[in-house]
C-alpha cells in the first residue's frame, strides 16, 4: 500500500484493510516501509501481535526477504505500508524509498492516490506515478477522498491505463482521523477508543473497497525465497560463552515505546533473553542483567513521573557506571541526562549519566538516514566501521557528543555526535541491528562478558 506522499492516508486506509481481512477470517501480517517505529504500534493493534518493518537501507536484499519469511509466512497475506511518496528516498534516488522495496522483494503494488482538492487531476497523477519508473510495480489504485459521484469515470480512466481499480474511500468525518504531533501520528495506545474509529472505518471500506480483489491481487505474487534459513537461531558471537541465559534489559511503557520488533527477534536469535522493564512503573531492572537498552520514545511528555521514580533513574545510573553495557537512542539518551525539560517546559532530573540538559527546540533538529563512523574503538565499533543509523528529534542536549562523525548519506554533510565508551552508546541516532551486525554482536558479546562477572 504506497501513496503519492506523506499524509495521503495510507496508515488508516492499511489498518483499515487489515482489520476488514481478520474481521473475515483470514490470518495477516503486516510491515512498514523504512524506520517508522509509530505505524508499525498502529498495526499491531489491529492485529493484535507485534509488527515489523522493511528498510533497504539498513537490510541487504537477502535480509529483507528473509524478514517477510521470517514474520509471513504462517499467515494468508501480508500488507506492506509504504513510506512517504512511493518514489522517495535518499535524495532524488529511489534508494530506501517504498519502490525500492517493492522491487527488491517482488511486491505488487496498489497507489493510494490523495485526491482531495482534485477531479480529473486526480487521474494525471496516476498516470505520472505509473509511468515515471520502469518497472513500477504499480498494479492497482485506490483513490482515497474521493466523492462517490466521481468514482465510475474514474474507475474507467484508471482501467483504461490497464490498471486494476480496488475502490474509493470517501472524505471521512474528522472523529475517524488518527491525529498529529511533532513525530508524526500520536501513539496507538494513545487513541482511547482506537478499535471503535478501526471498526467504524473498516465498515466503511467493506462498502467500496475491493476486498477480494486485493486477495487475488497477493496471490498473484511469486514466492519469497531467501538463503538464510528461515526462523533459525544464531549462535552468540565466538568469546561469549556463559552459563544461564543472557538478560537483556529494554525498557517499555508509554514513554518509551519506539522499539523495532526486529531488534529484539536479533537479540533472541543469538541467544538473549528480553527482560521488559517501565522506567515509570518499575523500581529497578530485574535479576541478573546483562545488558540494558534504553528505546526511544517521549520521555519529555512523562518528565515529571519518571523524575518522580528515583529508585530507578538510580539504580540505572549506579549500574551503568559499574559498566553494565547499555544502548540509549534519543528517548532513552534524553533520560540519561541530569535534567530533561518536560513539554510543559519544566526541567525534571533523570538518570544524571550524563552532563547537562535535554531541552526542548522549536523546529526539527536531524530528520533522516545517517552513517555513523568511530572515532575510536568503542561499544559499537571501531575506526573504519560504518553503523547505519537514522535521526529524528525536536529536543536537543547540551551535550551531544563527538564519539563518531555523522555523515549524510547522498551529501556533503558531515558533524560530530554520540557519546561512547567501552560499554555505552548513548546519542540521538537510532540502531537497526539486521543492517548492523557487527555492532549488534559487539553489544552482545559485551553483555555476555558483564554477565559472566
Amino acid at each position: 500500500m504506497a501513496g503519492t506522499g506523506s499524509g495521503s492516508g495510507k496508515t488508516s486506509v492499511t489498518c483499515g484493510i487489515l482489520n476488514c481481512l481478520i474481521r473475515r477470517g483470514h490470518s495477516a501480517a503486516a510491515f512498514k516501509c523504512g524506520p517508522d517505529y509509530i505505524d508499525t504500534m498502529f498495526h499491531s493493534r489491529v492485529l493484535g501481535v507485534s509488527t515489523g518493518n522493511l528498510d533497504s537501507f539498513f537490510a541487504d536484499p537477502d535480509t529483507l526477504r528473509r524478514l517477510i519469511l521470517k514474520n509471513g509466512r504462517e499467515k494468508e497475506i501480508s500488507i506492506v505500508e509504504g513510506v512517504m511518496g512511493y518514489y522517495d528516498g535518499i535524495g532524488f534516488t529511489d534508494a530506501g524509498s517504498s519502490c525500492d522495496i517493492a522491487k527488491l522483494t517482488d511486491t505488487p503494488v496498489v497507489l493510494l492516490v490523495n485526491c482531495r482538492g482534485m477531479g480529473c487531476s486526480a487521474l494525471a497523477v496516476l498516470k505520472g506515478f505509473v509511468e515515471f519508473r520502469q518497472p513500477s510495480m504499480i498494479r492497482g489504485v485506490i483513490f482515497n477522498m474521493m466523492p462517490e459521484s466521481l468514482y465510475p469515470e474514474a474507475k474507467r480512466l484508471a482501467e483504461e491505463m490497464g490498471l486494476s481499480v480496488f475502490g474509493y474511500v470517501p472524505r471521512q468525518k474528522q472523529e475517524l482521523l488518527f491525529q498529529s504531533r511533532h513525530l508524526g501520528l500520536v501513539t496507538a495506545r494513545e487513541i482511547e477508543n482506537f478499535k471503535e474509529i478501526v471498526d467504524r472505518f473498516s465498515d466503511q471500506l467493506e462498502r467500496t473497497i475491493d476486498l477480494d480483489g486485493l486477495l487475488a491481487l497477493a496471490q498473484s505474487a511469486p514466492p519469497v525465497y531467501s538463503k538464510a534459513v528461515s526462523g533459525e537461531t544464531v549462535s552468540a558471537p565466538k568469546g561469549n560463552k556463559r552459563t544461564g541465559p543472557l538478560r537483556i534489559a529494554v525498557a517499555k511503557d508509554e514513554a518509551f515505546c519506539f522499539l523495532y520488533r526486529d531488534n529484539m527477534d536479533y537479540l533472541r536469535e543469538h541467544g538473549c533473553e528480553i527482560v521488559y522493564f517501565s522506567p515509570l512503573h518499575d523500581s529497578g531492572l530485574g535479576e541478573n542483567i546483562g545488558g540494558l537498552i534504553l528505546s526511544g520514545g517521549y520521555p519529555e511528555l512523562y518528565a515529571e513521573k519518571l523524575a518522580s521514580n528515583e529508585p530507578m533513574r538510580s539504580q540505572i545510573r549506579q549500574q551503568i557506571e559499574n559498566g553494565l553495557p547499555c544502548i540509549a537512542e534519543c528517548g532513552g539518551f534524553l533520560y540519561l541526562h541530569e535534567e530533561l525539560e518536560g513539554e510543559d517546559g519544566v526541567y525534571y532530573p533523570m538518570a544524571g549519566v550524563i552532563r547537562g540538559r535535554g531541552y526542548k527546540t522549536e523546529r526539527l533538529q536531524r530528520f533522516g538516514y545517517l552513517e555513523l563512523k568511530p572515532e575510536s574503538d568503542c561499544l559499537l565499533g571501531e575506526p573504519g566501521d560504518v553503523i547505519r543509523a537514522h535521526s529524528f528529534h525536536y529536543w536537543d542536549s547540551e551535550d551531544k557528543g563527538s564519539a563518531f562523525q555523522a555523515v549524510k548519506p547522498g551529501k556533503r554533510s558531515k558533524w560530530r555526535e554520540g557519546i561512547a565508551s567501552d560499554t555505552l552508546y548513548a546519542g540521538f541516532p537510532h540502531l537497526y541491528f539486521y543492517g548492523n551486525a557487527k555492532a549488534a554482536d559487539r553489544f552482545i558479546a559485551k553483555a555476555g562478558e558483564y554477565h559472566r562477572r
